[in-house]
């Protein structure tokens, strides 16, 4: 009977003021490690096999690219055949995958190691091998430094134009326009075919000079023409933005626009920069590869995937690998860099995550 009156009293129960367990703190409340928008990303994207294989296989052959070139016995430009002082050595023309000239052939029999051409050799001797492997470090090269170019001036454009708004949106957006007009693959091969011309000599003797008027050009050209998808996706961006609350009050504590764009919009639209700069990265090497292919790429004897393709024409019904070989490298870079954008793009944006 105490216990039933003891149940219905006012008074407070000492018992229930002690400190909690730890047990009973873990029943109560189902504690979950504290995580970041980054980090939830990135456990999607590992989920995703495969934009993750993808990412592995594009690691693997930028990691070859790197290394291979240092510690390869041969060099892209180095024809074997041609040796100081002693006549020209056709054997080594043409050769195909682990054939040796004659001369190979004749240390081999004498007992000495002579490594061998994987690839076999071109019409000039090089060995094909090391050429395919540097002419995939200039396409991914080339790749990488024209997304950063684009990202850099679409970002920025797209930036002051959503976030300015009024008559410097409008200006800016029919620039974007007339861009949009103009067709991409003759306005790339005019601008490539004239800038090769000028930009030669005008490096003569500089530091530019190695790198090569084409490439310089190829640069340009997605500067003057590849920003304006970037810019209107940024801008898109920042217009949804600029209306937040937290702009509002950064607004009315008199931040500058500058400031605002840097510290508040621009890190809420890193998921959307990003994606669009693994899928322009694949753009950039399929333009640098076909304007190789016909002329306007790479300086020889410099090799790219392109130049490679182009250069097996000449042989196609007698050595059909050379033409096999850089497209199905062209081909399987370009898919990788896609199949991982889609999967940044299912790992981090929102919408699709809601």
């Amino acid at each position: 009977m105490a216990d039933k009156k003891k149940s219905f009293t006012m008074h407070i129960d000492v018992n229930d003021l002690l400190p909690a367990t730890e047990e009973e703190k873990a029943y109560v409340v189902q504690m979950r490690p504290s995580t970041t928008f980054f980090k939830d990303g990135m456990k999607r994207l590992v989920k995703n096999r495969v934009a993750f294989v993808s990412l592995i296989i594009i690691v693997l052959i930028t990691l070859s690219a790197i290394i291979l070139p240092m510690v390869w016995p041969y060099s892209y430009e180095a024809m074997l055949g041609n040796r100081p002082g002693k006549p020209m050595d056709a054997s080594f023309n043409n050769l195909k995958p682990f054939e040796y000239s004659r001369t190979e052939q004749r240390l081999i029999d004498a007992g000495e190691s002579v490594f061998p051409h994987i690839f076999g050799t071109d019409a000039q001797g090089r060995d094909y091998f090391i050429r395919v492997v540097y002419g995939t470090r200039i396409s991914l090269a080339v790749g990488f430094f024209a997304s950063i170019i684009v990202l850099i001036i679409g970002t920025t454009v797209g930036a002051v134009s959503g976030y300015c708004g009024g008559k410097v949106d409008l200006v800016i957006m029919r620039i974007v326009d007339i861009i949009y007009s103009l067709p991409d693959m003759l306005m790339v091969i005019l601008l490539a075919s004239v800038l090769k011309q000028t930009l030669g000599a005008a490096i003569d003797g500089t530091v530019l000079a190695s790198i090569g008027s084409n490439i310089i050009s190829l640069f340009i050209v997605f500067g003057i023409l590849y920003w304006v998808s970037m810019a209107r996706l940024i801008r898109g961006q920042i217009l949804s933005l600029r209306e937040q609350e937290y702009v509002l009050a950064a607004q009315a504590a008199g931040a500058s626009g500058g400031w605002i764009i840097k510290k508040h919009l621009l890190p809420n639209c890193m998921s959307v920069i990003f994606i669009s700069v693994a899928l322009q990265i694949p753009s950039a090497i399929f333009t640098e590869s076909y304007l190789s292919f016909i002329g306007l790429g790479v300086n020889a004897p410099m090799p790219s995937l392109g130049s490679l393709a182009s250069d097996a024409l000449n042989g196609l019904t007698s050595y059909a690998y050379r033409m096999v070989i850089p497209a199905a490298v062209i081909s399987l870079i370009v898919l990788s860099l896609n199949l991982f954008g889609d999967g940044l793009r299912d790992a981090f944006d929102p919408k699709l995550n809601t």
